[in-house]
């Protein structure tokens, strides 16, 4: 940088002669950026995840009781099966009565009751700062017992993801939080109530970051798992332990041809997951062509609930019992078809139309039948099997969360020796959704809505390059002392690259402000500025913060001493270079064929 100045504006080649001093610095960045903070979330989260137990065992409760009312006329809160039911013909009306129920809730309490849960949750941390009204903690939960309580084709999940989730909100609310400690604790408390339903702690928390969180950073996932952990034990004093789903001991090692036949499972599970997230929004384009308010669209769905309940009782309700019977392998064929087909139409048709309920347990059943039907020409690897490793694969492919659906399955069944067909078969139906569908069933009413997401998680280029990497290093300066008139004729003489931000430095060389040239008579002496050794995240965040899209940068030990210049062009270059990784192809390491030159001339001379 040692150069005189003279009447026309000076170019600087100010080099990398920080270069050395940028490495300590850049030492000192850490792999994460959380901080004590994190012990304040983490403890409301704690408490959220208790919250979030009582409220699993009261929705579980309410389900009961809705269920023994509509279908027994009694009394109890005892969770029951309605396919035992004795109202013959009459069970038809059961969930009309149930749906125009919960249109009303909807239309005159909060239509933010509509839905399988996930979705809204989704809706309420990208678009509204994790706000949650303090009325759908009471009415979803209360919508979703009614609906399933008269026969619904639901579970639980969904209802008490977006309850412990808006209860989680509420209390953030109450307190002085960012929108993203808002997100954590609605997660929180989302995963805290998956945790408590379904003795699921490491699902839940999976879940939560395959389909919430949105990132993968210590300020969420500890908090998260901490509500996730508290809620799983406070489980065992209110509702028990063990399995869920208890299976029979599978082989340890299925061996090459079972995995390989596993991949045809997961093709299997991701072609009806396609066809699944497609029917349900084929009848939802459906409903919204009727001419009648939305508020009677529930009720118009329960009657294919009740004629499909009138024709094969077992898909009505949650039917926990029948996914526990189709596990252990004791379902006769006709159960299995009537599950693949009777449960898929009903469920599809009634999300469909709007009415409130969870998908997660569905999945469970329709993948079981799969599995069910799969068993009747594939090799037997124990009692089961194939339904099992087909719930996973459905899971996998309709949610689009693979993780999930292979812990998911081990935490219900305790079956660890699944692991590996479960991580196969999930895999592959995942990456048949992905290439036949743009979005998941999760997503897809997020979209209809008019916005956007990316479900796809990477380490960000701005995250892991520097500013010294990008920077402007050659930067025409101009003295200090001068007014706007002489600034101005002394660019008009200078033949070099234009810029919209020029530094000023004085005798010495040092940077004491810097001037644009549409305002060369307002000359910024405390400049925003950037160094050499930092990521261009943050540089980016201080663009946004300040409103300065060109920031002289400066030696971090020397915060005068100019070293370069940045600007939102200079950012882009991180950009284009993670383009450039992911669409050049080239080869790396190239095969040398020995003695080839000799070989070649051997056989010209031969010639």
């Amino acid at each position: 940088m040692d150069c005189t100045l003279c009447a026309a504006p000076k170019i600087y080649n100010c080099g990398m002669s920080t270069k050395s001093a940028s490495i300590p610095h850049a030492m000192e960045l850490g792999d994460f950026t959380a901080s004590t903070r994190i012990l304040t979330i983490s403890v409301m989260a704690a408490a959220i995840g208790a919250l979030s137990a009582f409220l699993a065992q009261w929705l579980l409760k309410l389900i009961g009781l809705f269920t023994n009312l509509f279908f027994y006329l009694r009394w109890d809160t005892t969770l029951v099966t309605p396919e035992d039911h004795h109202l013959g013909g009459w069970v038809i009306l059961v969930p009309v009565v149930g749906a125009l129920i919960i249109g009303l809730i909807a239309r005159y309490g909060s239509e933010k009751i509509r839905g399988h849960g996930i979705p809204e949750a989704i809706e309420s941390i990208l678009l509204r700062g994790s706000r949650v009204e303090p009325r759908v903690a009471i009415l979803k939960p209360l919508s979703a017992a009614i609906s399933i309580g008269s026969g619904g084709p639901f579970g639980a999940e969904g209802p008490i993801i977006m309850t412990g989730g808006a209860f989680g909100s509420m209390l953030a609310q109450f307190f002085k939080l960012t929108a993203a400690e808002r997100k954590t604790l609605l997660v929180a408390g989302a995963a805290g109530g998956m945790a408590a339903t379904f003795d699921a702690p490491v699902a839940s928390v999976m879940l939560a970051v395959e389909l919430l969180l949105f990132e993968w950073k210590p300020r969420s996932f500890v908090p998260v798992a901490i509500a996730s952990a508290v809620a799983a034990t406070l489980r065992h004093y209110l509702l028990g332990s063990g399995p869920i789903f208890p299976t029979p001991v599978h082989p340890s090692f299925i061996g090459a041809e079972g995995l390989g036949l596993c991949l045809l499972a997961g093709l299997l599970a991701g072609l009806l997951s396609g066809a699944m997230t497609e029917s349900v929004y084929f009848f939802e384009d459906a409903f919204q062509k009727l001419p009648i308010h939305w508020m009677w669209w529930p009720a118009i769905g329960a009657v294919a609930i009740g004629v499909g309940g009138l024709i094969f009782p077992q898909a009505l309700g949650v039917g926990y019992d029948t996914i526990g019977s189709l596990l252990q392998g004791d379902v006769p064929n006709k159960t299995i078809m009537g599950v693949l087909f009777v449960k898929w139409m009903i469920w599809a048709i009634a999300l469909g139309s709007g009415t409130s309920g969870g998908v997660l347990a569905p999945l469970l059943m329709i993948g079981g039948a799969l599995g069910g039907v799969e068993a009747m020409f594939l090799p037997r690897f124990g009692v089961g099997f194939w339904p099992l490793i087909s719930m996973g694969g459905i899971l996998g492919g309709t949610m689009r969360a693979p993780f999930t659906g292979v812990i998911f399955m081990i935490e219900l069944t305790h079956d660890y020796n699944s692991m590996l067909p479960l991580l196969v078969t999930a895999a592959v139906a995942h990456a048949c959704t992905v290439l036949m569908l743009k979005r998941s069933i999760l997503t897809e009413k997020i979209a209809r809505r008019g916005f956007h997401m990316s479900r796809e998680y990477s380490v960000d280029p701005l995250e892991i390059l520097f500013v010294r990497e990008v920077m402007r290093t050659t930067v025409v300066a101009l003295p200090d002392g001068l007014s706007a008139t002489e600034m101005h004729q002394m660019l008009q003489k200078g033949k070099h690259r234009p810029q919209r931000l020029y530094p000023i430095v004085d005798s010495n060389q040092r940077l004491v402000g810097v001037v644009t040239p549409k305002d060369l008579d307002k000359i910024i002496t405390d400049p925003v500025v950037a160094y050499a050794d930092e990521p261009l995240r943050l540089v980016v965040n201080r663009m946004a913060e300040t409103g300065r899209t060109r920031l002289p940068v400066v030696d971090r030990h020397d915060k005068h001493r100019l070293v370069g210049l940045i600007t939102l062009a200079n950012l882009l270059h991180a950009r284009t270079r993670n383009l450039e990784e992911e669409r050049n192809r080239e080869r790396v390491l190239k095969v040398r064929i020995p003695f080839r030159q000799t070989a070649l001339s051997f056989l010209k001379s031969g010639q």
